[in-house]
């Protein structure tokens, strides 16, 4: 790797929130399990329902965030339909797929990339070997993933209340 383009990547790596405090040794080992790939635009990245093996470190694009739901259809029945639930910019938002770092459950959206994207990709089993042989990194990391998702609790408990109390207000006025 030339010098230019080291310096660039520890930029990035140091610009990841969960990476944030680790020394430039540090950010060395997580960039030798980093695996750096090429999403063209509109091609599907996770899917809901699979079982994930890897996060993501978002350094270029744009990606979608969906789901299915599950509508009643009046006396007809239920359907399945796809929604949209955010877009994530990678100026904003640094990594995603985390949670499959910490049990082998189904995916919980699909990503889906808008935009040319270029990820860094880490394998559960890498990590777990990076956090066994330098715990001090592994705490760090997990430390700081930790802060991200229960951001993601609190809003997302917040979103429930207000859905709930909206459908509340709804309910009342029929």
């Amino acid at each position: 790797m030339t010098k230019g383009l080291q310096k660039k990547v520890k930029e990035f790596l140091k610009g990841v929130g969960i990476l944030s405090s680790l020394t430039d040794d540090e950010l060395d080992l997580v960039w030798n399990i980093a695996k750096p790939v090429e999403i063209p635009a509109n091609k599907v990245i996770i899917i809901e329902g699979e079982i994930g093996d890897m996060m993501y470190l978002f350094a270029e694009g744009e990606v979608n965030v969906t789901k299915n739901l599950t509508l009643k259809l009046g006396k007809k029945g239920f359907s399945s339909a796809e929604k949209s639930m955010v877009k994530l910019d990678s100026k904003k938002v640094s990594f995603f797929g985390e949670m499959a770092m910490f049990e082998e459950s189904p995916r919980s959206a699909t990503i889906t990339a808008s935009t040319r994207c270029l990820l860094y990709a880490i394998k559960r089993k890498d990590f777990e070997k990076l956090c066994f042989e330098h715990p001090e990194i592994g705490y760090k990391i997990l430390r700081e993933i930790a802060v991200v998702l229960c951001r993601r609790i609190r809003k997302g408990n917040q979103d429930v209340l207000k859905l709930s109390t909206a459908l509340s207000i709804a309910l009342s006025s029929t």
